[in-house]
C-alpha cells in the first residue's frame, strides 16, 4: 500500500512539473506574441569561448533533457547564425558536421522540422577587426521568435501618411505594450498627429481614436513631409494609414480639438491613453485662445478655418494630460507618454504626479548628450473626485515641474554649445 502511494505521489509530482513547464511555455509564447525587443528565445544546451569549450559544455548537458527532442521518429534541422562575420556554406556544413557526437536519431527536414537547433557565433563588435575564430559560441534549441518583423512591416518609410514627427514603429509598439493594449480596448491619443500610435494599438485589436489642434494634419491637407513630394495626396490621412494595414475596422475617428479643453462627456471612457505631446522644439506649443486673453497669433487653417492661439507651457501640457487621464481612464487603465528632459537637471522629482495615477515605469531614451526623453507609464488606481482637479498645486509639488517650460531654450543652448565646440576642435 505504501509503495502504491509513493508511486502515485511521484507520478503526481511529475505531472505537476510537466503542467508547470507547459504553463511557463504558454506565458512565454503569449509574451513573445507582443514583444518587439526580443529576437528569439532558445533553450541553451552549451556555450564556450572556443569550439572545444562549446563541445565540452554540450557533452556535460544532461542527456535526459536532450532525448525528448532527438527521437528517431522526429525531424530536425540546425541553423548557424554569426554576428559580425559571414560564413560560406561549406564552412557552415563543416561546423554542423562537428556536432555528430550529439545523439541525434531523427531525420533532417530543412523545410518543416519539428525541432530547430541553432549555433550562434559572436565575432565581436568591431567590423574593422574581425577575429579568425569566434569569441563566444552558443548552441541551443529554438523555442520562439519575438515580433521584430513588425518593425519592418509597419515601417514609417512605407507608410501612406506621415509627418515630421511620426513615431517610429518600434517605439509605437513598445508604448502599446506599456499600455497593456488588448482586443476590444478603446485607446485615445490627444495629440494624434498622423496617427502612428493608433496603428500599433489597432494591430493588437483595440478600437482607436484621437484629437489634434492642427486641422491640416487631421484632414491630410497642406505640404507633404516626404522628400521630393510638395503636397499631400488626396487620400493621405489617418484612416488611409489603418486601411493600408487592414486595420480600418478598428478606427473610430480623429477630431480637430484642443487637448486643454476636453470635448468628451464626463466618465471613464478609455482603457489606455497613449500619446507623444509636443516638446516645442520646432515651434512653441499652442492651444486655443480667446479675444479676452493675450493674443499671441491668429492662425489660418485650410478652407478658411480660423482660430486664435495662445502659448501653452510644457508643464501645463503635462498636468492637463494627467488630469485628463485621471478623469477619463477606466480603473486600472494606463497613461503612456513621452516626457522631454534636460539631463544635467534631471531628478525623479520633476516627473509630474497625480493622486489618482500610480507611476509604473520610467524609461530613458537618449536624444543627445544633454537631452533625453523618458517614457512614462502611469496606472489609474483611484477614482477621480472634484477635489483632485487642482491637486498638483498642493504642498509645493508644482514648482519642480516648471523647469519643463524652458526645455526648448535649454535644447537649443546645448546644440549651440556643441556646434561651437566642434568648430573649435576643427580649427586645431
Amino acid at each position: 500500500m505504501e509503495c502504491c502511494t509513493s508511486k502515485r505521489a511521484a507520478a503526481d509530482n511529475q505531472g505537476s512539473k510537466i503542467r508547470q513547464k507547459s504553463l511557463q511555455m504558454f506565458y512565454t509564447l503569449c509574451t513573445l506574441s507582443k514583444c518587439m525587443l526580443i529576437l528569439s528565445i532558445f533553450e541553451l544546451w552549451g556555450h564556450g569561448g572556443s569550439a572545444g569549450e562549446l563541445y565540452a559544455s554540450l557533452k556535460n548537458y544532461p542527456t535526459d533533457k536532450m532525448l525528448p527532442y532527438l527521437q528517431s521518429d522526429s525531424t530536425y534541422k540546425v541553423h548557424i547564425h554569426t554576428f559580425n562575420k559571414t560564413l560560406t556554406q561549406a564552412q557552415k556544413i563543416k561546423k554542423i558536421d562537428a556536432l555528430e557526437f550529439l545523439p541525434f536519431k531523427g531525420k533532417v527536414n530543412l523545410k518543416n522540422p519539428e525541432h530547430i537547433f541553432w549555433i550562434l557565433e559572436d565575432y565581436g563588435m568591431n567590423p574593422n577587426d574581425v577575429p579568425e575564430e569566434p569569441i563566444h559560441l552558443y548552441f541551443g534549441r529554438w523555442i520562439a521568435d519575438g515580433q521584430r518583423e513588425l518593425i519592418e512591416s509597419y515601417s514609417v518609410k512605407k507608410r501612406h501618411f506621415i509627418g515630421n514627427t511620426s513615431m517610429d514603429a518600434c517605439l509605437s509598439f513598445i508604448m502599446a505594450n506599456h499600455g497593456r493594449v488588448k482586443p476590444n480596448d478603446i485607446v485615445y491619443d490627444p495629440f494624434v498627429g498622423t496617427g502612428g500610435l493608433l496603428i500599433s494599438s489597432a494591430h493588437f485589436g483595440a478600437y482607436v481614436c484621437g484629437t489634434d489642434i492642427d486641422y491640416n494634419t487631421i484632414h491630410g491637407l497642406g505640404k507633404a513631409s516626404r522628400k521630393n513630394q510638395k503636397w499631400r495626396g488626396p487620400d493621405e490621412n489617418i484612416r488611409a494609414n489603418l486601411r493600408q494595414y487592414g486595420l480600418e475596422k478598428y478606427y473610430l475617428d480623429a477630431l480637430v480639438a484642443d487637448s486643454s479643453r476636453p470635448i468628451w462627456r464626463k466618465g471613464m471612457l478609455f482603457d489606455a491613453i497613449i500619446t507623444d505631446p509636443p516638446y516645442g522644439i520646432r515651434e512653441a506649443p499652442r492651444r486655443m485662445g480667446s479675444q479676452k486673453e493675450t493674443v499671441k497669433s491668429v492662425e489660418r487653417s485650410a478652407e478658411n478655418h480660423f482660430f486664435v492661439s495662445s502659448s501653452y507651457h510644457l508643464s501645463d501640457i503635462f498636468f492637463d494630460l494627467l488630469k485628463f487621464g485621471a478623469e477619463y481612464l477606466v480603473m486600472g487603465g494606463r497613461l503612456v507618454y513621452w516626457l522631454p528632459i534636460y539631463r544635467p537637471e534631471y531628478t525623479e522629482e520633476i516627473i509630474p504626479r497625480h493622486p489618482c495615477l500610480k507611476l509604473i515605469s520610467n524609461c530613458e531614451q537618449m536624444l543627445s548628450s544633454h537631452t533625453s526623453r523618458r517614457l512614462i507609464t502611469m496606472e489609474k488606481v483611484k477614482e477621480f473626485k472634484d477635489q483632485d482637479e487642482k491637486s498638483y498645486l498642493l504642498d509645493g509639488q508644482y514648482m519642480p515641474y516648471r523647469g519643463h517650460n524652458s526645455f526648448r531654450e535649454k535644447y537649443f543652448s546645448g546644440v549651440t554649445k556643441r556646434i561651437a565646440k566642434e568648430e573649435k576642435d576643427n580649427q586645431k
